[in-house]
Parts: C-alpha cells; structure tokens; sequence
C-alpha cells in the first residue's frame, strides 16, 4: 500500500543587512536577501560635514552586480546618491521607483555630479561618478503606479504613499507569508502639498525612520512665526535668508509667502528662489499637481550665476531662498557669507541640520563661521521652526505604529541620531508591547 507523505512547507531563509541610515541620518540603504534573490532598498549618499562625506566613497559590503533590483523611497541625495556609483561599479538589476521619484532622481543626481566635483577637486580626488553614469542608471530605472505588484524571485513588492515629498513611497515586500515595509521618511501632517501616509496592510517588520523620534513638531504656530520673522526682518529693512531642500521645503514655502503677501498679513516684497535644481524641481511639482508656481507674484526665479548676482544689487527688505538646507554648499554660502554679519539680516532654519553641518553650527550659536575658508561672523538673527519638516514628528511616528499594532511584531528604528531612535525604540516598548531595536551599520537579521 502506497503511503502518502504529509504536505511540507519549506520557508526560505530571508535575511536584512543595513548598510546606511544606522545610527545616523544619512546613507540609507538596506538589502534583504533570500537564496535567490538580492534586492536593496534605497543606496543613499552619507553626508556632513561635506556634501559627499568619506564614507561614500567606501567600497559597497556587497557586490554590486548581483544586486537583482534596487528600489528608491524617494529623491533625496541621502537615499538616492550612490546609484551611479552602484552601476559604475557592476549593478545592471531595474531600478524601481514612483513616476515622479523618476523625474526628480535624474535632477538631483545630475545637480549633484557639479558639486562632486568640486569636492573632488579641493581634496585632490577622483570624482565621484559623472553625468554619465547618472545617464547608465536612468536607463535601468522605470517608474510604477501606487499598489502596483512587482515580482523579484519569491518577492512580491507594491508601493504605498509615504506623504513625505512628492513620490515619496513605502516599499511593502511579501515572502513567506509575511510582509517588511521600508517607510522611507515618513511625512508630517497638516502639509500642504503632501497627504499623511497611508495605512498598509497586515504589516510584521517595519524598518522606520526616527529623524525626529525625541521632538514634537511645532503646527498652527508655525505660520505665525513664519509671519513674525518676515515682519520682523522687513521692519529692519534687512535681509531673510532660508536654507531650504529643493524638494517640498522650497514649494512649500513659496505658496505659504505668496498666500501670506495675497492676504495682507506681509508686506509686499520681492522673494528670490535662488537655487537652479530647486527651480528644476519646482517645474516637476508644477507637472504634477497643477500649481501655477511660475507665474506667482514677486516671486523671481534666478536660474544663471548673473541672475544670482543680481540679487545683491536689489536693496532690502528681500527674501532669499536657497539651497542647499544644511548650508553644506549651493549659494546660500554666497549669501551667508555677505549677509551673516549684519544685525538687520535674519537666517531661518527650516531644515533638519545634521550633526557637523554648517547649519547645525549655526543652529546651535556659533558665533563665527568658517565659509569658503574665510571667517565669518554670525550677527544676525537665527531662527529655527521645526514645524515645516517633511518628517513626521516623534506623535505622528507612534501613532502609526500603534495603528499597525495589531499585526506588527518588531519595528527596525533607522535614520535617526542615537538619541532620537532608542527614546522612540523605548516608547514602541512601554506604551505599545512591540519590541524596537536600533540597529548598528552592518547589522543582519533573519526575519
């Protein structure tokens, strides 16, 4: 008699490295692997205190060609800015991303090969990588709809909105049963040009962002300081500067001072985006949601070094927005350096500041900084407001992990400062029974 052998079900080992975002801000990219199939999660620039910082240059702790798929959470050099560098080096796998991720990825890497070079000139260095790899990675790269299925090997990945900037996505992978999502940067709420993140599915893994884990994000007040700095600098007939990231920050901004000027709250002045990736930005906002950005009164677009230059010549009160956000180059350096020192002027932060930036610097009192080598001193006004973040604050963070709580096993705590990342870690414990841990660069688990 034939003896029918009970049903068995292997499970594949899955294991998750993280090799970026550990312990810190920047660098955030992750690999989860099983027998056959290798797939990464973002392959970001590790910055502060230069644009590029060392550790970028590193050899990757994998190997690039046989990495089958790369996703991309969103944009930002942090998350995005070693992709060329992950080709040149071997990778020939799909890089996978939203539409708009797409068109902003090919313009912050490209505005970045500028500054790489720079960089590599000062340090006598081989640059980076070139436009041209840039090019060999858009031509791996395709865009997806939300929700849309993917299949890599025992794989199957779909998007989720992530609410942090345009594009901006969760990346949910299914295998064994079981379901990891990567959040990206989770958004803050109350934005106007974002919605909140969306909720996913049955969920086991998170690995989460904790930027702001420890702090509370400023809201309604936030439009009032807003208003009350500008007032402020204008009434001194001085000079407003605001580092701000060419992605969300800068769009943000725009339509908050416009809306402020249409209102009468503000008086008429002239504001300057003086930044030409944010206003290449500003043209794929533009493509995708509709706003007329461009054609927004005294509002004035300096797209060329002369245009830049012009500014000076216009007398305050004026408005100068420009990149980068941690003042770690771009011409915000042009205006500090002319504008710092004068007590009428007034610089607000409206940007995370890394640890080492020279924003940071600024941010926490220094009183002199050093700028293109020379030192400059730092009289005028500083003001911070947290509330303009695209990053979910430490309430919005545990509030949705307490609405995924019901399925959620374990939560990986990443991009953060130690500090940030163990006081969330310790609440996810208290309040919720989920375990949290903050893992290391180089950590693997099996999951």
């Amino acid at each position: 008699m034939e003896v029918s052998q009970p049903f068995c079900y292997i499970l594949r080992m899955v294991k998750l490295s993280f090799f970026g975002a550990a312990e810190e801000v920047t660098g955030s990219c992750f690999l989860l692997q099983d027998e056959k199939s290798k797939i990464l999660v973002d392959c970001g620039m590790f910055q502060c205190p230069n644009f590029c910082d060392i550790r970028t240059r590193e050899s990757f702790p994998f190997e690039p060609a046989s990495i089958d798929a790369l996703f991309l959470t969103h944009a930002h050099i942090d998350h995005s800015g070693r992709i060329p560098k992950l080709v040149k080096e071997g990778f020939r796998g799909k890089i996978f991303s939203s539409h708009a991720t797409l068109d902003l990825a090919e313009i912050m890497l490209k505005d970045s090969t500028g500054v790489l070079q720079k960089e590599a000139r000062r340090n006598n260095e081989e640059v980076l990588y070139t436009e041209g790899d840039v090019d060999k990675a858009m031509s791996l790269w395709e865009g997806m709809e939300m929700h849309e299925e993917i299949k890599i090997g025992d794989f199957s990945v779909r998007f989720y909105d992530a609410g942090h900037i345009l594009g901006s996505i969760m990346i949910a992978a299914s295998f064994n049963n079981k379901k990891i999502v990567f959040t990206g940067d989770l958004g803050n709420t109350d934005m106007i040009l974002e919605k909140s993140a969306e909720p996913i599915e049955k969920p086991i893994y998170f690995v989460m962002e904790a930027t702001y884990g420890d702090r509370i994000h400023e809201k309604n007040e936030r439009y009032l300081k807003l208003e009350r700095v500008i007032e402020g600098t204008i009434k001194n007939r001085g000079v407003l500067m605001i580092p701000a990231f060419s992605l969300e920050r800068t769009q943000e901004l725009l339509i908050l001072i416009s809306n402020m000027m249409k209102e009468n709250k503000i008086p008429l002045v002239p504001v300057y985006l003086d930044s030409p990736l944010s206003i290449k930005a500003t043209a794929i906002y533009e493509k995708y949601l509709g706003i007329p950005f461009f054609k927004i009164p005294n509002m004035h677009f300096s797209l060329t070094t002369e245009e830049s230059k012009k500014i000076n010549e216009i007398p305050p009160p004026k408005i100068i927005i420009a990149g980068s956000g941690m003042s770690t180059g771009g011409r915000i350096l042009h205006h500090e350096k002319r504008y710092l020192p004068d007590k009428n002027n007034a610089l607000l932060i409206v940007s995370y500041q890394a640890p080492g930036s020279l924003g940071r610097r600024i941010e926490d009192g220094a009183r002199k900084v050093t700028i293109m080598g020379e030192e400059i001193p730092v009289r005028c006004r500083v003001e911070t407001i947290t509330g303009y973040s695209a990053h979910a604050d430490q309430k919005i963070l545990f509030e949705f992990v307490r609405a995924h709580s019901d399925t959620l096993k374990k939560v990986f705590l990443v991009h953060s400062e130690p500090k940030a990342a163990f006081t969330l870690a310790q609440r996810f414990r208290d309040y919720l029974g989920i375990e949290a841990v903050v893992p290391k660069y180089g950590d693997s688990v099996e999951i």
